[in-house]
């Protein structure tokens, strides 16, 4: 009966085993940041980039510049030098002044100058009156101009030689007012040229002309 005990108790033992309980594996973390749509982000950006070129096109076409002007024509009516009682010289010139304007609006100037010189001395200066020029348009205005008795001292051998030689250089200075009408709104203007302009008197046509504005 003993015997018998210990045998069954034996077969208990052998029946059970440790139960094997795997770790866990190791999982990756994944962090995962809000999305915001960046649609109307880009469509911001876009709108002022517009914006910005759109101004500077505005202000590019609308801003004010200064009227190019330019001598077309300068013709020599008449030259008669005196020797007594002092060496001077009487001068009669036809002169053509070209004012173009480049804006896109008109503009009214109030007073034209024009000065002529010969080897840096001032034979004279003739004013014209009131004009208008359209907008992008060009105006031509003509005047005469009447030297007596300027004396050019050693000067006169040098415009001798010159008529002899059927070329005759003469400095001008141009000098241009008047006011930009922008809208409601009148803007001053002013502009100054200066030009070296060589004359051919043999066919009264102006061979070279060299401007510089002021």
């Amino acid at each position: 009966m003993l015997s018998r005990t210990v045998t069954m108790a034996t077969s208990k033992a052998d029946y059970y085993h440790p139960i094997h309980i795997p770790f866990p594996p190791h999982q990756n973390y994944v962090v995962l940041t809000p999305y915001y749509h960046s649609s109307n982000r880009n469509r911001l950006r876009i709108i002022c980039t517009g914006l910005i070129i759109l101004l500077a096109a505005v202000v590019y076409i609308f801003w004010p510049t200064d009227p190019d002007v330019k001598i077309v024509r300068l013709r020599l009516n008449r030259i008669h030098v005196h020797t007594f009682p002092r060496v001077s010289v009487d001068i009669s010139m036809f002169v053509t002044v070209k004012v173009r304007n480049t804006d896109v609006y008109s503009m009214d100037y109030t007073m034209i100058d024009v000065a002529v010189g010969y080897r840096g001395k001032k034979l004279g200066h003739v004013r014209s009156d009131r004009g208008h020029v359209r907008a992008r348009g060009s105006s031509y205005v003509d005047a005469q101009l009447e030297f007596d008795g300027v004396e050019l001292m050693s000067d006169a051998m040098y415009l001798l030689k010159d008529l002899a030689k059927g070329r005759v250089p003469f400095d001008t200075r141009t000098e241009i007012k008047g006011q930009l009408g922008l809208f409601f709104i009148q803007v001053p203007l002013s502009a100054k040229v200066s030009c070296e302009v060589l004359v051919n008197t043999i066919n009264q046509t102006i061979a070279r002309q060299n401007c510089v504005a002021e």
